[in-house]
C-alpha cells in the first residue's frame, strides 16, 4: 500500500521537493523533483565528463541532451518509489540516471534519423560536425559528426547504469531493479532495430506500428520505470501489477499524442521541423489508420505523396489535409482517452491513497496534453 498521507506537508529529506501530500499542489511537486533530478544529473557530469570532451563540445551537446528534457521517465520511476517507500535522495538519484538512459536513445536517434535539430537546436550530429570542419581536419565532417554522436551516446549508457549503481541505493534493492532494467534497454534496442524498417511506403498494418511504438517508447518511457521504482522499493505483486497496467496503457496514449504531433505539431512544442514525420515517410499511427479510414480517391492520392522522391511544403500541407479529412485524428483522439481511463480504473483505491491517484491522473495528462 502507497504510504503517502493526505495530510503531508513538511519538506522531505531529498531537499527542496515538499512532500507529495493532499497539501501540495503537484504541478509544485514535479517541478521541484525535475529540478532536483537535473542537479543530480549536472553534478554527476561535472565530474564524469572527461575534459577532452569538453573541449569537443561535449559539454554543451548532453546540457541539450540530458538537461532540457521533461523528465518524464524519471518523474516515472520516483513514483514508483513513493509507491512503497519514504523520499529517499538516494532513491531519486537512481531515477535521474533514466535522464542519461534517455540522452542515449535521443542522440542514436537522431543520428539514425539524420534529424537537423533536437529541442529547437542543432541536433549533436551537427553539432560535432561543425566542430570537425571548424578545426580543418582532414575527412568527412558528416562522418566525423555522426560518429561522435554515437560514442557519446555510448558514454551516457554507461552513465546511466553508473549513476543507478553508485546511487546509495541498498544492494538488495538494486537487485531487485537489475532483471527490469536490463529487459526495458533490450525492448528499446529491439523496437528502435524494428523501426529501422518502419515505412510508410510499405503499408504497415496499425497493429504492428503501435507495437513498434509500444517497445521503442511507450514502455521505456512509462510502464518500466514505473516498475522499476517500487520493484526497488519492495512493493509486492499487487502494486506492481497495478502499475504495470497503468503504465502500458499511459505509454500507448503517450506514444499516440507524440505520434498526433508529428504530423500536425510545431517546430515550437516538438524542437523539430514540423514536416519530419510525413518527410521521413515514418508509418506512425496517424499516417496508417489515415490510409485505412479514408476513401478509395484520398488513399491513393496519399500513397501517391507519400512514394515521391521528396515531400516540398505544398505536398505536405496536402497529406495533412488529406490526413484531416480521413477522420484519422479524431480516432486518435479517442484512442488516446480510451487509454487514459483504462490506466486511472488500473490505481485500486485500496492501494494507493488520494494524493498518489492523483498525481498519477496528472502524469497522464502531461503525456498526453494537447498542444498545437
Amino acid at each position: 500500500m502507497s504510504i503517502v498521507s493526505s495530510e503531508a506537508t513538511a519538506t522531505d529529506p531529498v531537499g527542496a521537493i515538499p512532500v507529495l501530500g493532499a497539501a501540495t499542489p503537484f504541478a509544485l511537486w514535479r517541478d521541484a523533483t525535475r529540478r532536483a533530478v537535473l542537479d543530480e544529473i549536472g553534478d554527476f557530469l561535472a565530474r564524469a565528463c572527461p575534459g577532452a570532451l569538453r573541449r569537443l563540445g561535449a559539454q554543451d551537446v548532453l546540457r541539450q541532451y540530458a538537461l532540457g528534457g521533461k523528465c518524464l521517465r524519471s518523474t516515472f520511476m520516483y513514483l514508483g518509489w513513493l509507491c512503497g517507500a519514504p523520499d529517499d535522495p538516494a532513491a531519486l538519484r537512481a531515477a535521474a540516471g533514466l535522464e542519461l538512459l534517455h540522452a542515449f536513445a535521443l542522440l542514436q536517434d537522431d543520428v539514425m534519423d539524420q534529424s537537423a535539430t533536437r529541442r529547437g537546436a542543432p541536433s549533436a550530429h551537427v553539432r560535432f560536425a561543425e566542430v570537425h570542419r571548424g578545426t580543418g581536419a582532414p575527412g568527412s565532417s558528416v562522418r566525423y559528426g555522426e560518429s561522435a554522436a554515437t560514442l557519446l551516446a555510448d558514454m551516457c549508457l554507461v552513465w546511466a547504469e553508473q549513476m543507478l549503481r553508485e546511487s546509495g541505493i541498498a544492494a538488495s534493492a538494486l537487485d531487485r531493479v537489475w532483471p527490469r532494467y536490463d529487459s526495458m534497454r533490450v525492448e528499446l534496442a529491439t523496437g528502435q532495430f524494428a523501426d529501422l524498417l518502419n515505412d510508410a511506403r510499405t503499408e504497415p498494418p496499425l497493429a504492428a506500428v503501435l507495437a513498434i511504438a509500444q517497445a521503442k517508447s511507450g514502455n521505456y518511457t512509462v510502464r518500466c520505470p514505473l516498475e522499476m521504482g517500487a520493484a526497488m522499493a519492495g512493493c509486492d505483486s499487487t502494486v506492481l501489477d497495478a502499475l504495470g497496467r497503468y503504465g502500458a496503457a499511459v505509454g500507448e496514449a503517450f506514444q499516440l499524442r507524440d505520434d498526433m504531433l508529428g504530423i500536425f505539431g510545431t517546430q515550437a512544442v516538438t524542437g523539430k521541423p514540423a514536416d519530419t514525420d510525413l518527410g521521413e515517410r515514418t508509418a506512425t499511427s496517424v499516417v496508417v489508420l489515415a490510409r485505412e479510414m479514408a476513401t478509395p480517391a484520398a488513399r491513393a492520392e496519399l500513397s501517391q505523396l507519400l512514394h515521391r522522391p521528396r515531400l516540398g511544403a505544398a505536398e505536405i500541407t496536402r497529406a495533412r489535409t488529406l490526413i484531416a479529412e480521413s477522420g484519422a485524428p479524431a480516432r486518435i483522439e479517442e484512442m488516446i482517452a480510451e487509454r487514459v481511463g483504462r490506466a486511472r480504473s488500473a490505481l485500486s483505491p485500496a492501494f494507493f491513497a488520494a494524493p498518489m491517484r492523483a498525481a498519477f491522473d496528472s502524469m497522464a495528462a502531461a503525456c498526453t496534453e494537447r498542444v498545437a
